[in-house]
């Protein structure tokens, strides 16, 4: 097994985070002993998590989650993804004026109040690939889709990271990518959603089976039968705030 050999470390990420490298190929590790207990979400690992998050996203088809895997490392067993680095020319996510909201190509989320007291809006590029990031979050209840969560990729390709705060049993869907709702899925996104159904039934539900409680496993399962039914993006729901804190 190549060594994992840790090259520097993200301070700003609330759990021990590292940049390292496999030989020539960049990733970011995150061992199972530097995660904080959290009281919303007290089952199971984060590190786990992210582990589904991949599986699911290989499930759809859609290549949103990185390549992730648990592995040892120099601080114990934890989750490994391949780094991906972003074009820093790209925001798939914005906060502008609120008089300066394009009049095409986004989607508005929310108005407020910056630092200043100056109105600005929450919004975000209306793309396909962030599309299909908005329906991966809503079935895997990820509560936790903060702006500097999604990687935009000089193709115009995006990435999502950060899922260890997924697959919940109970509703806790937090995003900044609320701009769809009530808009209708397209074939694309249907034809996604049932692949990942049947695979559920089989080789999916088996590897997930290890990461996830029965009960987290049983409200995915709801969660994407009841999305293919309905077939609209949904709206926030519940007492909890339907975006993360901070936004980025």
């Amino acid at each position: 097994m190549t060594e994992l050999e840790l090259t520097g470390r993200i301070p700003t990420a609330s759990n021990a985070t590292f940049l390292a490298a496999l030989g020539d190929t960049e990733v970011v590790y995150k061992p199972i002993a530097g995660e904080k207990p959290l009281w919303d979400f007290p089952d199971g690992l984060l590190a786990h998590r992210e582990v589904a998050a991949y599986l699911v996203s290989e499930a759809l088809e859609w290549d949103i989650v990185p390549r992730t895997w648990i592995r040892d490392g120099p601080l114990g067993e934890g989750m490994v993804q391949l780094w991906r680095d972003a074009d820093p020319e790209q925001s798939a996510v914005d906060l502008v004026p609120a008089d300066g909201v394009p009049d095409t190509g986004w989607r508005l989320v929310l108005e407020g109040y910056d630092e200043r007291e100056r109105p600005v809006a929450l919004i975000h590029e209306d793309s396909a690939a962030l599309r299909r990031m908005a329906v991966f979050d809503v079935l895997v209840n990820n509560a936790d889709r903060k702006g500097a969560h999604v990687l935009e990729m000089p193709d115009g390709h995006r990435h999502g990271v950060d899922h260890g705060l997924t697959f919940h049993a109970e509703h806790k869907l937090r995003t900044v990518l609320w701009g769809w709702v009530g808009d209708e899925l397209d074939a694309e996104e249907l034809a996604g959603i049932e692949r990942l159904r049947g695979r559920l039934e089989g080789d999916l539900g088996a590897s997930l089976a290890p990461l996830l409680t029965a009960a987290e496993l049983s409200a995915f399962a709801a969660r994407c039968e009841r999305l293919a039914s309905r077939g609209v993006f949904p709206a926030p729901r519940g007492e909890m705030p339907s975006v993360p804190w901070p936004l980025f």
